[in-house]
């Protein structure tokens, strides 16, 4: 089980946060669209988590 995105509460009109508190790179981001998680990457730290600040990430 990875880190789940809820596109609804992210405003996809900007780059991440959280791409970079990810320290295994499981996240990624295409242009200001909502980030995807590699689930094949995560560790379920919870960084990315705890650095969006519109809470659309949660394990």
């Amino acid at each position: 089980m990875a880190v789940k995105i809820n596109k609804d509460l992210c405003p996809q009109d900007h780059k991440c946060p959280a791409l970079s508190a990810c320290a295994v790179g499981a996240l990624s981001q295409k242009g200001n669209s909502a980030p995807t998680v590699d689930e094949n990457l995560c560790i379920e730290c919870g960084a990315c988590a705890n650095a969006c600040p519109k809470g659309a990430l949660h394990l």
